[in-house]
């Protein structure tokens, strides 16, 4: 009788040798010291401050205090015009102490009300826009409050999740504080009233953008007396009166675009939007049902020189007129950015726009997707998001990473990936620019795009060109940051290539085992940090299946730390990943010793004894195949008795789990189950076989005495 492998279904100073350099007189504070050592210090300022913008906020602090000189070097105010606190935890202490270098601070990002609430700590008030997300808890009085601590702000922008507690009260108090506003867009606001866009309107002149995404309710006659604007999003909103929508909005001599995906919005609608506006340029209506119910509304007359976009036009030629020396129409946005001269205000504006809405809409679309769209992801939905991950916005690349990430998943409970969707990312060149946008030190960049690759590299084919590419040398570097998601997306993408037997021995030369051990002791158990442990955990499950790579698992403390994880922590993925991984370390005791220094672990056996009595049910199977390859060595039997292993196993209520897994070969004879010797064969492939195998073992039985065990 063979063990079974758990497997996961389809799922210092640095001496340099410088002798042989030429030297030059640029290089000479590249000479070494009288010790054969380069002194860095000697670097000149500027290449010092140039270091400094390649490393992330938490890199430039570390490399700041190594000395005085970079000390002051790394508080120039050149490093810090922008500053991305997502992924950290900031108090007021925290704020405080930053404040000193972001007196020139223009642009920053957050995420939380947490966040929010210390924002005023750090006195920035050259703050010119200001993005958050995951702004459900964000409250009107400390949105009031930022807003009036950031009289210069020119952009604001909270979203994509709903702004749940933001009423139109703070709106009007945007409006008052920030008078040079330029654009608005907001997420999930329950009813954006007259007021609040009058506020906008009389004390906003500038402001030539609104985003009012997934709202339920906006006061559509007074949208039209923001004369000034030239853009307006609407994707998403519900209970919009298009009729009173077009009849006001049409008021609008600056408009130039709208964005009506994701609504109802009707084609007379459309048609009244066309004919009234002599400047507007183009309607953006991707996935609105009313207009694909009639797709000749963009052929009557009243549309010729106007765009529409949707889903059953091709977007990229509906944009080629605005590009008459581009000869492929793919090749579009790529051209506009490429223009170094001669650039049209107009036309980047348009573009920066079209962008964003795209980004947004398409990623909100891949989020629920709707049937009927296969087609349109096939021939542009693909090249849409792929030609955005090259935008010059930040925030477009990130979104546009999480759409691709989020459109290949067919099957979110199996993570099935579509085919053809992964395909059309391949032959786009969506492998180099995921890749690419990983080794960005931008750490948001960093974690949509790992997120992507991680999805992807369920395909079997994708996950053989991520290798190629050297995707998992990025992947095991990621996995050692300091930044909680990005080790999280990059451990998920480890596990999903370790699935395929032809990638275990290149994670492991790339290090990525011992990154997956020491991210299971520098994550706290519990919380945030739940996600972490258990992707490396599976990752290191996957791995552990491979003779060599368990070696290796073993080698770098891999037993203690799935151990531990086994023992204390309580998050169930967790536990099940754990018991699993320590079940494939024991399977090899033909030919390493993991099985017995399992064993030998102090409180392994206790915990997987424990976890046999999970109330969940993949917690148990794993636990009973793990005890099932432990008790193969004689010293282990004696450990799982002494731990009450014999009475765990023997509780566990077999009821429905054993007809499933008996089938036909079930014999009933009174209140106990008779299984003959042709059953265990089918028993061996569940977790019922592991029970029955430990006990057998543990007790010394033959096959004969299982009926006795099992009526017990």
């Amino acid at each position: 009788m063979s063990r079974r492998v758990r497997r996961k279904c389809a799922k210092g100073a640095q001496k340099l040798d410088l002798s042989n350099q030429p030297e030059t007189e640029d290089a000479d504070y590249l000479k070494l010291n009288e010790d054969g050592l380069v002194d860095w210090t000697r670097l000149p300022d500027d290449n010092v401050i140039q270091l400094f913008t390649y490393l992330n906020y938490r890199d430039r602090a570390n490399l700041s205090s190594t000395c005085k000189g970079w000390r002051s070097l790394g508080s120039s105010p050149c490093l810090w015009k922008t500053l991305d606190l997502r992924a950290h935890k900031c108090d007021w202490s925290i704020m405080s102490s930053l404040a000193a270098r972001c007196t020139n601070l223009e642009k920053l990002k957050f995420r939380g009300a947490d966040n929010a609430d210390s924002l005023i700590s750090l006195k920035a008030k050259n703050v010119r826009e200001i993005s958050g997300d995951y702004c459900r808890k964000l409250s009107d009085s400390t949105l009031a409050i930022i807003v009036a601590r950031h009289k210069l702000l020119e952009v604001l922008q909270l979203g994509p999740d709903f702004c749940e507690r933001i009423t139109s009260d703070v709106i009007v108090a945007i409006g008052i504080c920030c008078p040079k506003l330029r654009k608005l867009r907001l997420s999930g606001i329950r009813d954006i009233n007259k007021d609040a866009i009058n506020a906008l309107a009389t004390h906003c002149p500038d402001l030539s953008e609104i985003g009012f995404i997934d709202c339920l309710k906006i006061d559509e006659m007074a949208l039209g007396n923001v004369v000034s604007l030239r853009f307006l999003s609407v994707a998403g909103s519900t209970n919009v009166k298009w009729g009173l929508a077009a009849e006001f909005w049409s008021k609008l001599i600056n408009l130039k675009g709208i964005d009506v995906s994701r609504t109802d919005v009707f084609p007379g609608a459309v048609m009244r939007l066309f004919s009234s506006i002599k400047g507007f340029k183009v309607l953006c209506a991707l996935n609105c049902p009313s207009l694909e119910e009639d797709t000749t509304v963009y052929t009557k007359s009243s549309c010729h020189g106007k765009m529409m976009l949707s889903s059953f036009r091709d977007t990229f030629k509906e944009l080629s007129p605005m590009f008459p020396d581009t000869k492929n129409d793919r090749d579009i946005f790529s051209d506009w950015r490429a223009k170094s001269e001669k650039r049209d205000a107009d036309l980047d504006e348009f573009m920066t726009w079209l962008e964003w809405i795209l980004s947004h809409s398409l990623f909100r679309i891949a989020e629920s997707n709707p049937h009927g769209l296969d087609q349109f992801w096939l021939t542009q939905g693909a090249d849409l998001l792929l030609n955005l991950l090259q935008s010059n916005q930040e925030d477009v690349q990130e979104r546009a990473a999480t759409g691709l990430a989020t459109f290949v998943v067919v099957d979110d409970e199996n993570t099935n990936v579509d085919v053809g969707r992964a395909e059309a990312v391949m032959k786009g060149g969506g492998i180099q620019l995921l890749l690419g946008l990983a080794r960005s030190w931008k750490e948001g960049l960093q974690t949509e795009a790992t997120k992507a690759i991680a999805n992807l590299s369920v395909n079997p084919a994708f996950a053989k060109s991520v290798a190629a590419g050297g995707g998992i040398e990025i992947l095991a570097n990621l996995a050692r940051s300091l930044n909680r998601m990005v080790a999280e997306e990059a451990a998920g993408g480890l596990w999903n290539l370790s699935v395929g037997e032809e990638h275990k021995g290149a994670i492991a030369e790339a290090g990525g085992i011992k990154a997956l051990v020491d991210l299971i002791f520098k994550w706290p158990r519990g919380g945030g940090g739940d996600g972490v442990l258990e992707r490396a955990a599976g990752a290191l499950a996957n791995l552990a299946a491979d003779d060599k790579c368990s070696i290796e698992v073993a080698n770098v403390g891999g037993i203690n730390a799935l151990v531990t994880l086994a023992r204390k922590c309580k998050h169930e993925g967790v536990q099940e990943q754990a018991a699993r991984a320590l079940a494939n370390l024991a399977a090899h005791g033909d030919s390493n010793t993991n099985n017995a220094a399992v064993g030998l672990e102090v409180g392994a056996l206790e915990a997987l004894v424990l976890l046999i009595r999970s109330s969940h049910d993949g917690v148990r199977q794993e636990a009973a195949g793990a005890l099932w390859n432990l008790s193969f060595d004689d010293r282990n039997r004696e450990g799982i008795a002494l731990a009450g292993g014999v009475e765990a196993l023997g509780d566990i209520q077999w009821g429905d789990g054993l007809d499933r897994a008996l089938g036909e070969e079930e014999v009933v004879m009174g209140e106990g189950v008779v299984v003959t010797s042709s059953s265990l064969e089918i028993l061996t492939n569940n977790y019922l076989g592991g029970i029955m195998v430990s006990l057998i073992f543990l007790e010394g039985l033959d096959e004969e005495a299982l009926v006795e065990v099992m009526v017990e």
